[in-house]
């Protein structure tokens, strides 16, 4: 594997990210990158703090000259996204990622690469060292915990930034301004039940939905890709209309904000059926690849013996979860009508889990209509209701309303194509930017987001073009050069 990041340009850039994929930092365990991060500070003379929330500040005065400029803080995340490939031998809490040069492309081997939202973060930190740039007053904001709920943005104090523009380098097409973002709301929903001990006369199985691509449960959602846990409960239902099939227990998708790639079930059959089950798992196999044709390659059913479980869940608690999982909602509901091409509303039903106490679901939805998001959000409940279970709506936050008469907007618009020639798409995204949330206390801030080419954020098949880095980079600090005057 090619590692030489030292040959790739802007090096500064590319220095900062091989040093950022040593530091393990999933969600909630990004105490090392914090301390990279105040380490980093120190060692350059410049002035930082870490607030409540485990955000981290920086601040630098102009260049001289640059007095008169608008202030600007730059804002990425401090956590990634830890997903592997299910033969990878990894501890996202100990490991560094295994960060490679694939022709045009940096990958990581069999996880997440971690340039969402690392790429941002080292640009900043090649700005905040580069004492060659012009810039007037810049800030620097790496927030905590952004996969996982966007703690760090929601604690944020309104008294900590300065500045009158916000630069979040959070997006992933490069040549592209984002100037607003959907909001989001969780469901977490919980069975309890009371297990049941194992029947006699029966033999266990597994069965796997395995293979789907998956990806960010905003950004990819227009996709239509299959998600696991729906189609694995698709399967469940159709065995169990045919025979008599005994729930044990459960494991689909992920982290809430991943389109699910695999699901799993343990489940109990009359001894002698197995060969039965293979043949439904095996024509449901092929109505799910004609389903998904062009879209998903190597999407794959699997029924295989396991190992006889020590409990059950209770038959009308399966039941009720199996048409609850087929009738929840899952994937695009609206489009714009405003914006071609954007997604409106969408739930993901990111989980489904068991425990032998309880059934764990999680959903996150998705919308720049409030009352659309409430809506979803609602019929999740009634539903799961219905089937018996507890659920909590939380972690609401709005999206981000475009501003198309934006200072920066037309500033960027005008570095863009000063520097390549071309006018950069303008657009909204269909995901959670953390913009939304920082402009609760900071109302007045002129937002943009941008950022290099990532392909496959939040699947292990993440990668980020060599070429749009340098690209975005440039654009970065020219537009810092050319930012309006107060």
């Amino acid at each position: 594997m090619d590692k030489n990041f030292a040959a790739l340009k802007p090096a500064l850039v590319w220095k900062h990210f091989a040093a950022i994929a040593a530091i393990p930092h999933p969600s909630y365990h990004e105490e090392a990158i914090r301390q990279h991060l105040v380490d980093f500070a120190v060692e350059h003379g410049i002035d930082h703090k870490v607030d409540d929330a485990g955000n981290v500040y920086m601040s630098k005065p102009a260049t001289a000259g640059m007095e008169d400029r608008k202030g600007i803080v730059m804002q990425a995340h401090t956590d990634m996204v830890p997903q592997k490939n299910n033969d990878k031998v990894f501890d996202f809490e100990k490991d560094p990622i295994e960060a490679y040069i694939d022709g045009e492309w940096v990958t990581a081997n069999g996880t997440t690469l971690g340039a969402d939202n690392g790429i941002g973060m080292a640009a900043i930190l090649a700005v905040m060292e580069d004492d060659s740039l012009v810039h007037g007053p810049i800030e620097a904001l790496f927030t905590a915990t952004e996969e996982t709920g966007m703690e760090g943005a929601f604690g944020l104090k309104g008294d900590l930034l300065k500045g009158d523009i916000l630069l979040n380098l959070d997006s992933e097409d490069e040549g592209e301004l984002y100037v607003g973002c959907a909001g989001g709301l969780d469901a977490n929903i919980t069975i309890n039940y009371v297990a049941e001990s194992t029947p006699e006369g029966m033999e266990a199985l597994q069965l796997s939905v395995k293979g789907c691509k998956g990806g960010h449960s905003g950004i990819q959602i227009i996709c239509q890709r299959a998600n696991a846990n729906k189609l694995l409960f698709r399967l469940l239902r159709q065995l169990s209309e045919q025979m008599s099939v005994v729930l044990a227990s459960v494991d689909g998708g992920g982290l809430r904000n991943a389109i699910p790639r695999e699901a799993l079930a343990t489940v109990l059959v009359e001894k002698g059926s197995a060969e039965a089950v293979k043949s439904v798992a095996k024509a449901m196999e092929a109505i799910f690849v004609d389903e998904f044709a062009g879209v998903e390659d190597s999407l794959a059913v699997e029924v295989e013996k396991a190992d006889m479980p020590q409990s059950v869940i209770p038959q009308q608690v399966a039941r009720n979860l199996m048409a609850a999982v087929v009738a929840c909602p899952n994937g695009v509901d609206k489009m714009s009508l405003a914006m071609e091409g954007l997604v409106q509303t969408s739930n993901n039903l990111a989980r489904v889990v068991s425990d032998g106490k309880q059934i764990r679901l999680q959903t996150l939805i998705r919308s720049s209509v409030r009352s659309e998001k409430e809506a979803v959000g609602d019929a999740i409940k009634a539903l799961f209701e219905m089937a018996g279970g507890e659920v909590e709506l939380s972690g609401a936050y709005d999206g981000w309303n475009p501003n198309m008469q934006s200072p920066i907007l037309k500033a960027m618009l005008l570095s863009y194509e000063e520097l390549y020639g071309v006018r950069p798409a303008i657009k909204a995204i269909h995901a959670g930017l953390e913009c939304g949330i920082i402009s609760t206390n900071y109302p007045a801030l002129d937002m943009i987001s941008f950022g290099p080419t990532i392909r496959y954020p939040h699947s292990p098949d993440e990668k980020v073009e060599i070429a749009s880095v340098e690209k975005f980079y440039d654009f970065l600090t020219h537009t810092l050069r050319n930012a309006p005057k107060k």
